[in-house]
């Protein structure tokens, strides 16, 4: 249902506020170079930093410039039920293609806990879930066990695998349809990931070299693991360089190399990133042929 290169959009601010046309022509850009979806209102689009109107202005605006070229795939996690469940709505509401969901964060339930609030979830909105298992964030992990149990329910069509933990991918196949997606949440091992049955990434660095993301993508997808292998060797420096401080701060920095129009304030308390975090930006983006 979802495969290739998935940028999980930044969101561009401009004093404190969110700057529409600037999104429109960004999701313009990510649509031309050939990215297969698009991620509104994640983590790099600074989602917990939103109020609810906010972020479903931004969903909006993302599905209303998509005009269906591409499916849109609406962040929508919370660690409370009841909020989960009407961000899911609301995404549905807007004419979103899926819900992105992680399991609760902070509160850290169960795995019986886990699974309910997922239940309780598809019970109410029969918008498609892609689940994002991302503990380094969460401090909750959706144990393999506990994804077979939720493909009993409807709607759950795929997983942003973000663990680092590649036995995944072989062990989530082992339990889940044909044609469940497995998406990569970390760049750097998205191509081990596909090698493996994972059919893309929902990406941090496609946002900035969204048809280099989108050609490794086809390469993999077409067995061409050499051809894949060296892209990402080529794109391994800028990976790694956009975490090399709070992310999406250098995701900005580097947008504002190639981008120097673009909106790329960051709202508390993510802060534009170190010195030395840019030089290794700069190094990332000359390494990869952007400037």
């Amino acid at each position: 249902m979802f495969s290739g290169s998935i940028p999980a959009l930044v969101t561009p601010f401009r004093d404190g506020t969110f700057q529409e046309s600037a999104y429109r022509s960004f999701v313009n850009w990510q649509i031309e170079n050939g990215s297969g979806a698009l991620v509104p209102c994640g983590t790099t689009g600074e989602a917990a930093t939103l109020s609810f109107d906010e972020h479903f202005e931004v969903v909006r605006v993302c599905v209303d410039q998509a005009a269906g070229r591409v499916p849109v795939i609406a962040g929508c996690g919370s660690n409370d039920t009841r909020s989960a469940i009407k961000n899911l709505q609301m995404a549905k509401a807007l004419g979103a293609d899926a819900g992105l969901l992680v399991p609760p964060y902070y509160n850290r339930p169960s795995q019986e806990g886990i699974f309910r609030h997922f239940e309780a979830i598809v019970g109410e909105c029969d918008l498609p879930i892609v689940l994002y298992n991302v503990p380094g964030r969460t401090a909750s992990d959706i144990a393999v066990a506990t994804l077979e149990r939720l493909m009993t329910l409807p709607g759950i069509v795929g997983i942003k695998d973000a663990t680092g933990d590649l036995a995944r991918v072989t062990e989530q196949r082992a339990v889940t349809p044909d044609d469940f997606c497995q998406l990569s949440g970390n760049d750097d091992l998205a191509l081990p990931f596909n090698v493996l049955g994972g059919v893309g990434c929902i990406s941090v660095t496609a946002n900035i070299a969204p048809e280099l993301c989108a050609e490794f993508q086809a390469a993999c997808k077409k067995g061409a693991f050499h051809e894949a292998r060296e892209i990402h060797e080529r794109l391994f420096p800028l990976h790694k360089a956009l975490f090399a401080d709070a992310s999406p701060g250098p995701a900005k920095y580097a947008l504002s190399r190639i981008m120097p129009d673009f909106p790329s304030d960051l709202r508390l308390p993510m802060t534009w990133p170190s010195e030395e975090a840019q030089r290794q930006v700069d190094a990332g983006l000359e390494h990869a042929g952007i400037i």
